[in-house]
């Protein structure tokens, strides 16, 4: 695998059993309950993290600075899947590393289904925040009502949808989804800068399948222009998508419109399966647009040539996911849907 190759090893085949970090009192009530301590350890050939992308700047005296570099933390599981899991967030890699009330999150659960998970953070966001901008940051007090809402917890705060997947009878569990947050530049030219990054970096990784979240999945629609490696995408409820020159919306669907790229670049997506995944309760939320639009994106791949669906989850027999149903209460079932795409595809193979 590219991975192995690119990546290097450590010192031979390394063993390691993978253990959560489970520090608030959502995780310590997770782990006693004995749903994690009933599992083996998770086997880890090697894990590290690199930097991709960016640029340099330069003083006219010849000093430097290295910036506006994504950040990629990744762990090869012991007789690892040829194709990794290239996970990119729209809040914090903290959802994919656990469930609310800590349980497993999907890092650990593709793991122990043998696949390489490598967790992103695009240039500026989290632990890629070394920027080649000057930016300020500038607190927003109401920012967890708006979470709360537009994660769909429910319909106002305080409020919870019935069935919500979300440990709603635990505090802590609330407590850190409001803190699963880092600052995002939502703007075009961030996407751009994502994309190109991401491309760099899974080009020193190897094939992957992207799996996103919200406003990750623009910016990984747009990576797969510049890469050949990215072998399909996965993207939970992107409010946003990609389009060929003169069709899709031409006015803003959400936080960034949507973008059009030349039909050459359109015809790349065209050659990988994409699934659109929403969660329940979106009808007459902000949500709904989200929706219209990823069936809407659909017809065009399908009027191109691609392989395109929505996947909406309670037509599984699923309900009660939220905005970010992979960290939710039932994200196993979540995660079983997502193996079987990845099976449907060819790309689950050792």
């Amino acid at each position: 695998m590219a991975a192995k190759r690119m990546i290097g090893r450590l010192g031979g085949a390394l063993a390691l059993s993978l253990c959560l970090a489970c520090t608030g009192p959502a995780a310590q009530t997770a782990v006693a309950s004995g749903e994690q301590a009933a599992r083996p350890p998770i086997m880890i050939e090697r894990q590290g993290s690199f930097h991709a992308g960016g640029k340099v700047l330069r003083s006219p005296e010849g000093e430097t600075l290295s910036c506006d570099h994504g950040y990629v933390e990744y762990q090869i599981p012991v007789d690892a899947r040829r194709t990794g899991l290239f996970m990119w967030h729209s809040s914090s890699a903290h959802v994919w590393q656990q469930r609310w009330d800590g349980g497993e999150g999907f890092r650990d659960i593709f793991l122990r289904r043998g696949f390489p998970v490598y967790l992103w953070d695009g240039p500026r966001v989290g632990r890629a925040n070394w920027g080649c901008e000057p930016y300020t940051f500038t607190p927003f007090v109401g920012q967890d009502q708006r979470n709360y809402l537009s994660w769909r917890l429910g319909p106002a705060e305080g409020e919870w949808f019935p069935g919500v997947q979300f440990p709603r009878d635990d505090p802590a569990a609330l407590e850190q989804a409001m803190r699963a947050r880092y600052d995002e530049f939502d703007t075009e030219p961030n996407v751009h800068l994502q994309a190109e990054a991401a491309a760099r970096a899974i080009d020193r990784i190897g094939p992957v399948v992207l799996v996103t979240n919200s406003a990750g999945g623009l910016r990984g629609l747009l990576a797969a222009t510049k890469t050949d490696n990215i072998k399909a995408i996965v993207a939970y409820e992107t409010p946003a998508l990609v389009f060929p020159e003169g069709e899709g919306p031409q006015k803003p669907t959400g936080a960034i419109d949507s973008i059009h790229v030349p039909p050459e670049d359109f015809k790349k997506l065209t050659r990988i399966p994409i699934q659109l995944v929403w969660g329940d309760n979106t009808e007459g939320t902000f949500w709904t647009a989200g929706t219209e639009l990823s069936r809407q994106f659909v017809e065009i791949m399908t009027a191109h040539g691609g392989q395109a669906e929505v996947l909406m989850l309670p037509s599984v027999g699923l309900t009660g996911n939220t905005h970010i149903p992979f960290a939710d209460l039932n994200n196993v079932q979540v995660a079983d849907q997502l193996s079987l795409f990845l099976e449907k595809h060819g790309l689950d193979q050792r």
